[in-house]
């Protein structure tokens, strides 16, 4: 029973539990997925339905992980079985407990303010951003922002950090960055802006059914 319960897994070669990465990755991205739709709900259409729903669920499956264990959190599970083909790729477990320490203190804002309480406010807008932000790095990048603060808390370095960040090494060649292509970025910023002065009115109107597939359909919708 101890054993079902513990906080990550023991792994030949490894002095403390650690955790699959590539499961955390994926089901961050699902949540994340969650999360995103239902905001875009609400600022499209004014509908937090779906939104207490997926507040009420990323709660649930933080606090299975961070209080019961992470092998029981059905995101996680998910992710199992959609990366089950893939190497794991081992990261610390004392770290990753305490970034979903964060995620629960998040979500249950989300939960009395939103769900319980029923309200709506700038609060409720900047924590659901900050999970889409903390969510999207994680499944994106396998970079986990709440980790970043943990030797600062515990004044103690974390081990086995995703992509070895923890190591000190020098970059290989394919990993630098030259100015040339610096340059490049800050160019295609330029075009974003310059494409957005020049187009713009362009861009706002509305693309014309092509094949009429939708536009009689409507017509005669409103007609009857």
């Amino acid at each position: 029973m101890k054993k079902a319960i513990q906080f990550g897994e023991q792994v030949e070669g490894y002095d403390i539990p650690v955790l699959n990465e590539r499961e955390i990755r994926a089901a961050a991205g699902i949540l994340f997925l969650v999360i995103f739709t239902s905001y875009l709900l609400i600022i499209l259409t004014n509908d937090f339905v779906l939104a207490k729903y997926a507040i009420t669920l990323f709660f649930t499956d933080f606090a299975i992980r961070v209080f019961v264990s992470p092998r029981f959190s059905p995101a996680l599970i998910i992710g199992r079985l959609i990366v089950r083909n893939q190497v794991p790729e081992y990261v610390g477990a004392r770290q990753k407990k305490f970034a979903w320490i964060v995620g629960v203190i998040l979500s249950f804002t989300m939960l009395v303010l939103m769900v319980i309480v029923n309200s709506f406010s700038p609060i409720t807008g900047i924590v659901c951003l900050l999970c889409m932000v903390f969510l999207f790095f994680e499944s994106a990048f396998g970079i986990c922002l709440a980790c970043k603060v943990y030797a600062a808390v515990y004044k103690k370095k974390a081990q086995y950090c995703p992509g070895e960040v923890c190591q000190v090494k020098a970059r290989e060649p394919i990993q630098k960055t030259s100015k040339v292509q610096l340059l490049i970025v800050l160019a295609f910023v330029g075009y974003i802006f310059l494409i957005a002065r020049l187009f713009n009115a362009d861009f706002r109107q509305k693309p014309y059914d092509m094949f009429g597939l939708f536009g009689p359909a409507k017509t005669a919708s409103k007609s009857k």
